[in-house]
């Protein structure tokens, strides 16, 4: 269910044995960071909140360098590596077993404490640690509102998502230069990736603002109105979103999610 997708058809062996990945590891570290934000859009053109700031993935790269460094400096010389969406790691999966919490009916981790608005890092080592119990309880319930909410259908029962039919699929990773016709209407004015799922979550509830400050909303996320963004040139496009996951989709992918909500 993966659409154009093909990276996660690749290296399924390292998917699963993360000694592929880092020679002799023996320990799977996970970190979560909160990305969730103080401030909301104005602009009924809607963003996904974890594009608000900067770019997640040089912000926790930066950060798995320094606790690499960190650990070396206080147990000594070990082999580790960190990665956040950058290889084949299952890094939901380790979450769990890192005792962090449980998989949403909508395939995200859920928190207790603080929800699902937060990015997963993974640092693996060949060290062995003391290990954290997993969660062994979901507390989602009988509740259905992130699939009763899914404006696509992408939220199928027993905890799957079919990512062929996810808004941020379309908008972020299909290439192709129209989106569907069938998905004409159904968007709900999400530009750029989509949070309905997890804006719904009554865990969600707990969601606090990120004390994270590169991940402050660039001010043209938050106050951009839709004749702004039909005006936006790509040099600008450039200059605004240089240092931003927006970037991603490029000028062209913004302009077709544009003309396709309208």
């Amino acid at each position: 269910m993966h659409g154009q997708m093909l990276y996660m058809e690749n290296y399924f062996d390292m998917r699963v044995d993360p000694a592929k990945l880092v020679p002799g590891a023996k320990s799977v570290i996970t970190l979560l960071l909160n990305y969730y934000p103080a401030q909301q859009q104005k602009s009924s053109i809607r963003i996904s909140k974890y594009a608000y700031g900067k770019d997640y993935h040089e912000v926790i790269r930066n950060k798995l360098k320094k606790l690499l460094q960190l650990i070396k400096e206080n147990i000594g010389e070990i082999t580790g590596r960190g990665f956040v969406d950058s290889a084949p790691v299952l890094e939901r999966s380790w979450a769990v077993n890192s005792g962090l919490g449980w998989i949403g009916k909508n395939g995200n981790l859920i928190t207790k404490q603080n929800g699902s608005f937060f990015f997963i890092a993974t640092l693996i080592v060949d060290i062995e640690l003391e290990y954290d119990d997993a969660y062994a309880k979901d507390y989602c319930g009988t509740c259905t509102r992130c699939i009763d909410t899914c404006p696509t259908g992408a939220i199928l029962p027993d905890k799957v998502v079919d990512g062929s039919k996810c808004i941020s699929y379309f908008t972020i990773e299909l290439k192709d230069a129209l989106i569907p016709d069938d998905m004409k209407g159904k968007f709900d004015n999400w530009m750029f990736g989509c949070d309905a799922c997890q804006d719904v979550c009554p865990w969600n509830r707990f969601s606090k603002p990120t004390n994270e400050v590169e991940f402050t909303p660039i001010p043209e996320v938050l106050n951009f109105s839709t004749s702004d963004w039909e005006e936006l040139t790509e040099e600008s496009f450039k200059e605004i979103f240089r240092n931003s996951p927006i970037k991603r989709t490029k000028f062209s992918g913004i302009k077709r999610n544009l003309k396709f909500i309208q």
